[in-house]
C-alpha cells in the first residue's frame, strides 16, 4: 500500500491529512505564539522565514494538518494543529541495512492552544500512530520533547509508549539554558498489544 492511500486518516471528531503549501499560513497562526514555540526545534519568527522553512518540499511532505471535524456536517474541517511525521531508516549493520531502510518515524505535533483539555491531541496521534503501525507497515514510531514540556511527555505516557532516555542538559534552548530531554518510542507488537486490550 502506498503511503498516499492512507490519507486522510479519521477519527470521530478529526482528520489528519497531508499539509499543502496552501495551509503553511494557517500552521503560523499557533506556531508562532509564544506559549507554543518554546517548545519547538524550529521557530521562525516572521512568516516569510516560516514560509521559507517549512515550504522546502522535504519538510513540506513530511507535515501533517489536525482538521477538526463539523459536528453537523455542515461546515468545513477547521485546522487545529499539525503532525510531523519523518519515516527514516533503523541502525543496522552494514551487512543488513537495506532491510532497515524506511522501517521507523519520529513523531512530532502541536496543538493550537485554543483546543488543548479536550483530547483532540490524544486522539490524533493515536491515529497517526495507528496508521504508521498498521497500514504504513512501520517497525517503530518515536519522539523526544524537553523534560519541562509536561503536556507532551504526559501524551506520549498515556498513549502507552515507553521512556527510553532521560538526558540531563543535553538540549541548548534559545533562552540560553541547557535543558533535559526526554525521548519515548513503541514497537508494532507492543501497540498491537495495547490495542487489543
Amino acid at each position: 500500500m502506498s503511503s498516499h492511500d492512507v490519507w486522510p486518516v479519521r477519527t470521530d471528531r478529526l482528520q489528519v491529512r497531508p499539509m499543502t503549501a496552501d495551509d503553511v499560513d494557517v500552521m503560523w497562526e499557533w506556531r508562532r505564539l509564544p506559549q507554543v514555540n518554546r517548545w519547538l526545534g524550529l521557530a521562525p519568527d516572521t512568516i516569510e522565514a516560516f514560509r521559507e522553512r517549512y515550504l522546502d518540499p522535504d519538510r513540506l511532505r513530511a507535515m501533517y494538518l489536525v482538521d477538526l471535524l463539523p459536528e453537523d456536517g455542515g461546515d468545513a474541517p477547521r485546522p487545529i494543529g499539525d503532525v510531523m511525521i519523518r519515516v527514516g531508516d533503523g541502525w543496522a549493520q552494514l551487512e543488513v541495512a537495506d532491510q532497515a531502510k524506511g522501517v521507523e518515524a519520529e513523531l512530532g505535533w502541536v496543538l493550537d492552544p485554543e483546543y488543548t483539555g479536550r483530547g483532540y491531541a490524544t486522539e490524533a496521534i493515536r491515529a497517526v500512530i495507528d496508521t504508521c503501525l498498521g497500514p504504513l507497515g512501520l517497525r517503530r514510531v518515536h519522539a523526544g520533547c524537553f523534560a519541562d514540556n509536561e503536556p507532551s511527555w504526559r501524551l506520549m505516557e498515556r498513549l502507552g509508549m515507553r521512556r527510553e532516555e532521560f538526558s540531563r542538559k543535553t538540549a541548548l534552548h534559545r533562552s540560553g539554558e541547557w535543558l533535559d530531554g526526554l525521548n519515548y518510542g513503541i514497537l508494532a507488537e507492543e501497540w498491537a498489544a495495547l490495542r487489543a486490550r
